[in-house]
C-alpha cells in the first residue's frame, strides 16, 4: 500500500522520485500494525512477549487494555488479533475508531480538546480505578495523547487549550508545553500510575518526543514525572500565558512524586524516530545515496533549519532529519511546521537540491502531511506569480503549496512519531 497518495504526481523527476521513495520507506517502518506485530508475540496462549520483557498472564484474574493516542485504535485493533479472548475490557481513546470484540472504542478531538476527550477521560480513569493488584493493565501511549486526555484541574477544557495554543503560537517548545499540561491535568504526569496502583502496568510507548523522554510523550502518564509546579510556572510567565489567554489565575498541581507508585510500571519504546530514519537510510543506500543524519532530534524555528539542512547537504547526498521545529504564527495563513519549512527552504536551495519535510502522523496542520521543494516548486511559483516571501510572512504555506501542487498528501496516519526532513542533492 502507498503511503503517499499523490506520489505520481510528484514525481516529476528521478530526484523527486527518490526523495518521496526514501519517506515512503520511513514512513511504513512506524506503521502502528507492523509495529505491533513486530515487537508483541504471544507464546502457548500464556507468555506475552514485548521486546525483552516477559509476562505470565496466567498470574493475573484481569488483564484490562487502555490506549491513548493516534496509534491507540491501530495498536487495540492489532493487540486484539493477539491476545484474542486474554483480554477482560478495555477502551481506547484516540482521533478516529471503530468496531472492537472487546476494547471500547472512544473518539475525541485534536489538537483541540472537546467534552467528549473529558467524557472519555472519565470513562478511562474509573476503568483504571477498578484494577486491582490481581490485574494487569497494558496500556499503549503515543502522540496525541497530551490532546485527547482532558481531565483539567481547576480550569476548564477551552481554558486549557487556550493556555496550550498560546505557548504553541509564542514558540515554545513541546518539552515546555508537555510540562505545562501535566500541571494542569490529573492523569497526565504520573497520575495514570498512580490511578491504576496497585495493578501491573506495562506501557507500549510510540514516542513522538525527540530524545526519547518517556515523561514527555502524551505528558507521561505512566511516567515518574520529573518536572515541578515551579518548572510549570517560570514556562507560563516566560511566555505571558494568562495575559495571552485573559485568564485572571490558573492553578497548578503537583504531579505524584512518591516512588511507590511507580513500582509495578514498565514502559517500553516500541517506535520512534530511529526506526523511520534507520529504514530510510538503508533505502537511500539502495538508491545509491551517501547518507548522513544530521540530527534524530532536530529542534529550533523551521526557518533556521530549513537554511541549515540545504546548506549542508553534499553531492549525491541523502542528509536525514528527525525532530519538531517551531513557527511563530503571524498573520492569518493556514499551514505546518513542515510545510514552513519547505516554504524557507527554497530561496536557499541549488539548482541539484530537493527538500522534504513531513508529520508522521499525516496532519500538518491542514490536509497536507507536509510538501516537497525544488527548483520546479520555483519555477512554478514564478509563472503563477506566486512571491514566496509573501505567504512565508503570513505564515500561509498550505495555499503556496496547493497553488503550486507540492503539497503531500497522505491522509490521516496512526503513527504520530515525528517530524522528518529530507535534504537529497545529485
Amino acid at each position: 500500500m502507498v503511503i503517499i497518495k499523490n506520489f505520481a504526481q510528484l514525481a516529476t523527476s528521478p530526484l523527486r522520485r527518490d526523495a518521496l521513495q526514501i519517506i515512503e520507506v520511513g514512513l511504513h517502518a512506524i506503521d502502528t500494525e507492523k509495529v505491533i506485530k513486530t515487537t508483541v508475540k504471544f507464546h502457548k496462549n500464556k507468555f506475552l512477549a514485548i521486546k525483552d520483557t516477559w509476562l505470565d498472564l496466567d498470574k493475573y484474574r484481569r488483564i484490562y487494555f487502555v490506549g491513548i493516542g493516534k496509534a491507540a485504535f491501530a495498536a487495540a485493533k492489532a493487540l486484539e488479533t493477539t491476545l484474542g479472548n486474554r483480554i477482560t475490557d478495555g477502551l481506547v481513546l484516540d482521533i478516529q475508531g471503530g468496531r472492537l470484540k472487546k476494547i471500547k472504542s472512544l473518539v475525541g478531538t485534536h489538537p483541540d480538546p472537546t467534552e467528549a476527550n473529558v467524557s472519555a477521560t472519565r470513562e478511562i480513569i474509573s476503568l483504571l480505578r477498578s484494577a486491582s493488584e490481581e490485574d494487569l493493565v497494558i496500556a499503549v501511549i503515543s502522540g496525541g495523547g497530551s490532546s485527547l486526555l482532558c481531565s483539567p484541574y481547576q480550569i476548564s477544557c477551552q481554558e486549557k487549550a487556550s493556555v496550550v495554543d498560546a505557548m504553541m503560537d509564542s514558540g515554545a517548545t513541546i518539552e515546555e508545553i508537555n510540562t505545562v499540561r501535566k500541571h494542569l491535568s490529573e492523569i497526565k504526569g504520573g497520575n495514570f500510575a498512580k490511578i491504576a496502583y496497585p495493578a501491573t502496568v506495562v506501557s507500549l510507548i510510540f514516542s513522538d518526543v525527540p530524545g526519547n523522554d518517556v515523561s514527555m510523550v502524551a505528558s507521561g502518564p505512566t511516567v515518574l514525572d520529573p518536572t515541578t509546579i515551579t518548572d510549570a510556572s517560570k514556562i507560563m510567565a516566560k511566555y505571558d500565558v494568562l495575559k495571552k489567554c485573559k485568564l485572571p489565575h490558573c492553578d497548578l498541581m503537583e504531579t505524584p512524586k512518591n516512588p511507590m507508585y511507580f513500582q509495578l510500571v514498565t514502559n517500553i519504546i516500541v517506535a520512534d524516530e530511529r526506526l523511520a530514519i534507520d529504514a530510510m537510510r538503508v533505502e537511500a543506500v539502495k538508491l545509491e545515496y551517501k547518507v548522513e543524519v544530521f540530527s534524530y532530534q532536530i529542534e529550533g524555528r523551521a526557518e533556521e533549519v530549513a537554511k541549515k539542512l540545504v546548506l549542508n547537504t553534499k553531492p549525491k547526498t541523502a542528509l536525514l532529519a528527525a525532530g519538531e521545529t517551531t513557527v511563530e504564527v503571524k498573520g492569518g495563513g493556514r499551514g505546518g511546521r513542515n510545510q514552513h519549512l519547505v516554504l524557507s527552504a527554497l530561496n536557499h536551495l541549488r539548482e541539484d537540491q530537493v527538500i522534504v519535510s513531513v508529520n508522521s502522523d499525516g496532519i500538518d496542520h491542514s490536509s497536507f502531511a507536509g510538501a516537497i521543494g525544488d527548483e520546479h516548486t520555483l519555477a512554478n511559483a514564478k509563472k503563477k506569480k506566486l512571491a514566496s516571501k509573501k505567504f512565508l510572512d503570513n505564515c500561509d504555506s498550505f495555499h503556496f503549496f496547493q497553488k503550486v501542487g507540492d503539497g503531500i498528501e497522505t491522509g490521516a496516519l496512526s503513527s504520530n512519531i515525528s517530524d522528518f526532513m529530507l535534504a537529497l542533492s545529485k
